[in-house]
């Protein structure tokens, strides 16, 4: 099946998104929620694209919308333009202090607005709860609504959940997430976790939960469990190497 973006023809799959099609083909079209672990949420809306199937125009967000025809899609039309600068506008008035949505605000030459809170970064986009629902805790949720509405730990106390994995701070656009680590422990949503040494180079990594988190996950134990993410990757190539060498 063939669509047209911005002019140009390209070869795509029934049922995959036009957000997908298009970062296959090379189009850059801006997201903020999106994520290739988990796909689109059609959260921020920033991916919206402009859509002609036959004689009828609409805008659709192109994370969630799926190819099921022959269609025309523009994706930086001076509409599409005006709508993201809005968007950005927004949200940089609701987390002035993120360096993220500063060099956002400036890139789009947005208004300059009034912050609600100058110390917040959480753009809302809920990254942090997809990923800490990929991992199994469920430890994070939104609580509050309107312009309260943000994202905790069940009553913002240690949740029993959370295996300290930092999935949520690694996703998050806009650095919303503290995450403290000394002398060994690493802190996160109110609460302090014991972090293994390296076997090979005696740096702290990881938290001792997500170790088990992984074992329970798989039903055996991970080779190279006791090394870091660098020193693992060091160790695998010296293991194919040796292999390769004794052939």
């Amino acid at each position: 099946m063939k669509v047209t973006i911005d002019g140009n023809e390209i070869e795509v799959n029934l049922g995959e998104t036009i957000l997908e099609a298009a970062k296959r083909a090379g189009v850059g079209i801006p997201t903020l929620c999106y994520s290739e672990a988990f796909g689109g949420q059609g959260v921020c809306r920033m991916c919206m694209v402009e859509v002609k199937d036959g004689d009828r125009k609409r805008l659709v967000a192109s994370c969630t919308y799926p190819i099921t025809g022959e269609i025309e899609v523009q994706t930086n039309t001076p509409e599409l333009r005006e709508i993201r600068s809005n968007i950005i506008t927004l949200l940089y008035r609701r987390a002035p202090n993120s360096e993220f949505m500063k060099k956002l605000h400036q890139e789009y030459e947005c208004t300059a607005v009034e912050p609600v809170d100058a110390e917040e970064k959480c753009i809302m986009c809920r990254l942090c709860i997809k990923a800490c629902e990929k991992v199994g805790a469920y430890a994070i949720s939104t609580i509050m609504r309107g312009t309260e509405k943000r994202v905790a730990t069940p009553f913002d106390e240690s949740s029993p959940n959370c295996i300290g994995c930092s999935a949520c701070a690694d996703i998050c656009p806009t650095g919303a997430i503290s995450v403290k680590k000394e002398n060994g422990r690493q802190e996160i949503w109110h609460k302090s976790f014991e972090m293994p040494r390296c076997e090979m180079c005696g740096n702290y990594f990881s938290t001792l939960p997500v170790k088990e988190h992984v074992k329970e996950q798989l039903d055996f134990a991970v080779s190279g469990e006791n090394l870091c993410p660098s020193c693992r990757r060091k160790k695998l190539a010296r293991d194919v190497a040796e292999v390769s060498k004794n052939r």
